[in-house]
């Protein structure tokens, strides 16, 4: 894939210097130079110890990844939230995993990606996985199509500049008093478990932020950010707030017929593109069980009047 820059600083500088504030690493580099791809500067092919002057147009070829041979390809298919070259969102079902697993090395939303990438003979066929959902959380799900870009959009995780929003129905109201709040409180593992985490001292540092937005007799909605990462950080949070989510039973939420699993889902995405500069806001429609709850809800006497 081709990317291009032009240099607007006033002082002369090396290329190779410039290449790595874009974030053009050296194995990277390296593979430019001797596995098919191309720098050039100004149209003409250079190496990167070319010195650049204000206004000079620096062009890249990166050449084709191919594909992991250990990911298979699965030809379900998936929903298409948004794509363009560099970018693919999708929505995710419930009950299926973002990466493969040694139990099941074929159920992943990136085997399924692998597939539509097969079906679209795409050059590039590694799956960079930018945002991850657990298994039976549904919504957006980034996906970056290349090694370069999955790069930049990591450094802008670090940053904080990806907005994601998350819709959850909580079975209680538990100590959640106001209509907007900030959740801090650090998260880190059980002493008895690989899996589940709870709020405790000496945890990492976990910070979210909610919205309630409507109350029913059987449940409340909330539109939640994150502004940390952990696992499972919505889940222990309203658990340790004593709001547990919906069908949440890992985390002591109160089952329900209709809602079979933990009632979250990826709403939005928002992003501004680093190579367009142009903001990308994608939305991921509600489930069918979260829909079907909402009906239900509103049925058996709507919203709740307090």
């Amino acid at each position: 894939m081709i990317y291009e820059w032009k240099y607007e600083g006033e002082q002369q500088r090396l290329l190779k210097n410039f290449l790595r504030e874009q974030g053009i690493s050296k194995k990277l580099l390296a593979k430019i130079k001797y596995h098919g791809g191309t720098i050039w500067l100004n149209g003409e092919e250079r190496n990167v110890l070319a010195h650049m002057q204000k206004g000079d147009h620096v062009k890249i070829l990166i050449p084709d990844e191919g594909e992991h041979e250990t990911t298979v390809p699965v030809y379900i298919p998936i929903e298409i939230l948004y794509e363009d070259q560099h970018f693919l969102i999708v929505n995710k079902p419930s009950g299926v995993a973002s990466i493969p697993s040694r139990q099941h090395p074929h159920l992943s939303m990136a085997n399924r990606v692998k597939g539509y990438y097969k079906t679209q003979n795409y050059v590039d066929q590694v799956i960079h996985i930018v945002t991850r959902l657990d298994r039976d959380t549904t919504g957006a799900m980034l996906f970056a199509k290349s090694g370069y870009v999955h790069s930049q959009m990591d450094k802008m995780i670090r940053n904080k500049t990806i907005d994601k929003m998350y819709t959850a129905v909580l079975s209680s109201p538990g100590s959640l008093e106001e209509v907007h709040g900030v959740i801090d409180a650090p998260i880190g593992r059980t002493d008895d478990s690989i899996i589940t985490r709870m709020v405790r001292e000496g945890g990492k540092e976990a910070l979210t932020e909610y919205w309630i937005k409507e109350k029913y007799q059987e449940g409340i909605v909330a539109s939640v950010k994150l502004h940390t990462g952990r696992t499972h950080q919505i889940r222990v949070h309203f658990t340790h707030m004593g709001a547990p989510l919906l069908g949440d039973d890992l985390y002591g939420g109160t089952l329900d017929p209709v809602m079979q699993r933990q009632a979250l889902h990826c709403t939005k995405l928002s992003f501004v593109d680093p190579f367009t500069e142009k903001l990308v806001t994608v939305e991921a429609p509600f489930p069918e069980d979260f829909k079907e709850w909402i009906i239900k809800q509103e049925k058996q006497g709507g919203r709740d009047s307090e």
